[in-house]
């Protein structure tokens, strides 16, 4: 197991996570520029491109973990950076197509520190904008025409079908007393892990690589995945407001079973039986809606009481670990692979 905190360079974090949003992003914009109005600028509100007025704006537009990691991907395979663009776009849009749908299903009015497209646009044009995203990542991806872009989006609607099964699981878990810790484990694995192994593996189809190397890629991806939701689920019950753009216990106020939930609940001793008597009484509440901060507050620690902090903590380093060693089966550059090491260090130890 890794220590606690890695060593993270993250001076070349911040460059690699620069690199793929300024390649990336000219595509993506024409890319959106192809939506019929008011999509077009609908789209641009999310992307943090224009504010709520359509004036011009520098929003937070997201970390770009997904697109540094596809042109990472496109190097590690012996290919210029270049060549995982239009996949960095793909993957981008279908992760952006995922936040517009999740928003709404979940309620959540504040993303990147804004009001979220369906508070300000409206729920049906949420609802569209989204599946425009993800009919414009197939398109830019077979508009290449080459036979390693057919390979490229079937992988990519591959990853997608397991990120909606991910959803739908996230969605049913929520209405269950009791969700076991592989239950969980799955869910996370097809609602984030999913997309990040296809980020990571798809830059090296398009640059050539064969199903193997990008198999090994994806690997990476999906562990990396487990320990960057595991980070998002202690965020989005402890997390500050201020770096994280949600309301102070998130997770909580959606009755989310998140890792640290599903742990708690899993450990057993006083606390863990607490909370599974105040969370069981939770589901059935009326005013549900009107509990105070410290009602949560209780509940968040109730859940770190029983270990489920903890556990959630040593399962991201776990999965940091296994991604890591998932490098070792691919021959690449000690650059590239110092690269996705850091990549990697950056994701478990991020404030946000």
């Amino acid at each position: 197991m890794p220590p606690a905190n890695p060593a993270v360079d993250t001076a070349d974090v911040h460059e690699l996570l620069e690199r793929g949003r300024a390649l990336s992003t000219p595509v993506l914009r024409a890319a959106i520029d192809r939506l019929a109005t008011p999509m077009d600028t609908i789209a641009a509100y999310h992307f943090g491109w224009i504010d709520a007025e359509g004036r011009p704006s520098h929003g937070d537009g997201g970390k770009a973990v997904r697109p540094a990691l596809a042109l990472l991907s496109a190097e590690a395979a012996g290919a210029a950076p270049e060549k995982g663009i239009p996949g960095a776009v793909a993957v981008e849009l279908v992760h952006n197509f995922s936040l517009l749908h999740d928003d709404l299903m979940d309620g959540d009015e504040q993303r990147r520190h804004r009001d979220t497209v369906w508070k300000v646009h409206g729920p049906a044009q949420a609802i569209l904008v989204g599946d425009a995203l993800f009919a414009l990542a197939n398109e830019v991806l077979l508009e290449i025409g080459t036979p390693e872009a057919g390979r490229a989006t079937r992988r990519l609607t591959a990853a997608t079908r397991k990120l909606i099964d991910g959803q739908a699981q996230d969605i049913s878990y929520e209405h269950r007393e009791r969700v076991t810790v592989e239950e969980c484990l799955e869910m996370e694995g097809n609602k984030t892990g999913a997309l990040l192994a296809c980020a990571v593996s798809i830059g090296a189809v398009l640059g050539g690589a064969d199903d193997r190397t990008a198999d090994t890629l994806e690997s990476y991806g999906h562990h990396l995945g487990l320990a960057f939701q595991a980070v998002d689920d202690l965020l989005g019950i402890w997390g500050d407001p201020e770096a994280t753009g949600k309301q102070t216990w998130s997770d909580l106020r959606q009755r989310k079973k998140s890792l640290p939930v599903v742990a708690a609940l899993d450990a057993g001793g006083p606390a863990s039986e607490r909370l599974g008597e105040l969370l069981a009484a939770d589901a059935k509440s009326s005013d549900f809606e009107s509990f105070s901060e410290e009602e949560f507050a209780t509940r968040a620690a109730l859940i770190e009481e029983a270990g489920g902090r903890e556990w959630t903590s040593q399962e991201a380093r776990r999965q940091h670990t296994i991604a890591i060693e998932a490098l070792d089966g691919v021959d690449m550059s000690e650059q590239v692979r110092a690269q996705l090491t850091a990549l990697a260090d950056f994701v478990v130890v991020r404030k946000r």
